[in-house]
């Protein structure tokens, strides 16, 4: 007899095609960096050998990881993130060359993506089951509002040009709200699986769109408030507006209802105009996003538009292909290594180039929600959707900034700017899709090799068992039993905890007969490592 197309299909791991791409974004990126020292210095840098091996290093490391610990991971993430980081690096450089005494920015901000790169393995090896972290639902939660609070606490907590989102130790310091949206993602995406059914139910319907309950208000009433607490006490209207966007995003992904979308552009909209009116430093942001171009806004000091208006004209200055790499003047545009790196790229490599950050960005987001659609369990498709959404909307606050769509936040472009805090969570947030990715595509035969667990044949039914006995083990599954993206094979329906699997079912064998044995259809994995 033939076997069933779901149980002979495996999976391609892509896993060289992904080394081919790898190397392709370590030699752009060195270009890059040598192009930088040509236009500044009119020589190639003297590190540059060391610069490219150590990059190749980091990339090199992680993709032999992944091959070993989760060969049927998503193949494009890897290359993307080291590319993305790499060109930041450059960037980071060619600013640095521009100043007045040189600080050596760009290689911290490697020895940033080296431990970035270290916590994503550690990621890979330590998260060997994505559902696992559905346990520490709460504890994420808890942990999340700790590190919103910390910048509040005297003595570490910073206030850096207004805004109070920093904690310093010594001469460093670090930025929580960065590692906290990781925390609340895992929140969010454990809180929703669990309480979907009251979200749902069934509410007034107005102007053709049925609306939850009051009673259902809660969730972002709180999401609500949360985000206004952090605009008002840190003063950081980025973090303010990720947050809250994450958690609609969420909501709506697994309730599918619009109204939530209505709903939280709503409460978004009121919180803004009230914060505009009632705190200075939010008025000041939106007075110079909408009279940028005025004499007395430009020149207005603090808080006026001279660095969005510089970052305009730098891009304009760039055109449609750019100056080239350290042609340009974009030092002449405050914190253009961060904040407005993506002004600087604009410059230097043009509208075209900018185009293609933009795709890679896109490229992430794309295989971060395909990665969700794999899945068959509710916890991971929102995880996965929550991280990469975290990402996409980070990306489209800053350039909304920058280009004049939105007011300016303050938030870093992930892998590009220059910072520690936002490239070590961007990392982890690399490690957790590529494990997530790899759970998603890993064929169920595969599952005993110790990534995850299976659950074990039952021991052959009795003769003289009853009927009762027979059902229930039938219907019995290892709550740590591996999600896949393989149908299943009959059509019991398992509730939110049970996981989803194509073995087929226990009671499905002639009675009596022990598992494996003279049936050539039976291909279920004997026993199973743990």
């Amino acid at each position: 007899m033939n076997q069933a197309p779901s149980q002979t299909a495996r999976p391609r791991t892509y896993r060289l095609a992904e080394l081919g791409l790898l190397i392709l974004a370590i030699a752009v990126a060195t270009t890059a960096y040598a192009l930088v020292g040509l236009g500044v210095e009119d020589t190639i840098p003297a590190n540059v050998y060391g610069y490219a091996a150590w990059l190749a290093a980091l990339g090199v490391i992680l993709h032999i990881i992944v091959w070993i610990k989760a060969k049927y991971a998503d193949p494009v993430l890897v290359p993307i993130a080291v590319l993305l980081n790499g060109l930041g690096l450059a960037m980071i450089y060619r600013v640095d060359l521009g100043r007045d005494e040189y600080l050596g920015s760009a290689m911290t901000q490697l020895v940033w993506m080296t431990l970035g790169v270290g916590l994503a393995i550690a990621v890979i090896f330590i998260v060997r089951d994505h559902r696992w972290l559905r346990r520490y639902t709460y504890v994420s939660g808890f942990a999340a509002l700790v590190f919103l609070l910390l910048p509040l606490i005297p003595g570490i907590g910073k206030t850096i040009n207004g805004a109070r989102i920093w904690i310093g130790v010594g001469p460093l310091s670090f930025q929580p709200g960065e590692i906290a949206k990781i925390l609340l993602a895992i929140f969010f995406a454990g809180y929703l699986v669990t309480y979907k059914d009251q979200l749902v139910a069934a509410g007034p319907k107005i102007l053709g769109i049925r609306f939850p309950r009051l009673r259902d208000f809660g969730p972002i009433v709180v999401a609500w408030v949360a985000s206004v607490g952090v605009l008002v006490f840190e003063r950081d209207l980025g973090t303010s507006l990720l947050f809250f966007g994450l958690f609609v995003a969420m909501l709506y992904v697994a309730t599918s209802k619009v109204s939530w979308i209505i709903l939280g552009l709503g409460f978004f909209s009121a919180g803004a105009v009230a914060a505009t009116f009632l705190f200075s430093h939010v008025g000041q942001r939106v007075s110079g996003w909408l009279n940028a171009l005025t004499a007395e806004e430009y020149n207005k000091t603090p808080g006026g538009s001279y660095q969005l208006v510089q970052g305009l004209f730098g891009m304009s200055n760039g055109g449609l292909i750019g100056t080239g790499f350290g042609e340009g003047r974009p030092n002449m545009v405050p914190y253009a290594e961060s904040d407005f790196i993506y002004a600087s790229f604009g410059e230097e490599i043009g509208l075209a180039g900018l185009f293609v950050i933009l795709l890679c960005y896109l490229f992430i987001f794309q295989r971060g929600i395909r990665t969700a659609q794999q899945l068959r369990d509710g916890f991971g498709t929102l995880l996965a959707t929550g991280l990469s959404f975290t990402i996409a909307l980070q990306v489209f606050v800053v350039v909304g900034g920058v280009t004049r769509l939105i007011p300016l936040t303050g938030l870093t472009t992930p892998f590009l700017a220059q910072g520690g805090s936002s490239l070590i969570a961007n990392w982890m947030i690399i490690g957790l899709l590529l494990r997530i990715s790899d759970n998603a595509r890993r064929p169920v035969e595969e599952f005993h090799t110790g990534v995850l667990r299976i659950t074990e044949d039952p021991e052959p039914v009795p003769a003289g068992a009853r009927a009762n006995d027979t059902a229930a083990s039938a219907l019995t599954v290892d709550e740590d039993a591996p999600t896949t993206n393989l149908p299943p094979a009959d059509s019991r329906v398992f509730d939110d905890e049970a996981p989803t699997t194509n073995l087929p079912p226990a009671g499905a064998r002639p009675r009596g007969q022990a598992p494996n044995d003279t049936d050539a259809t039976d291909q279920r994995p004997t026993g199973g490592e743990r």
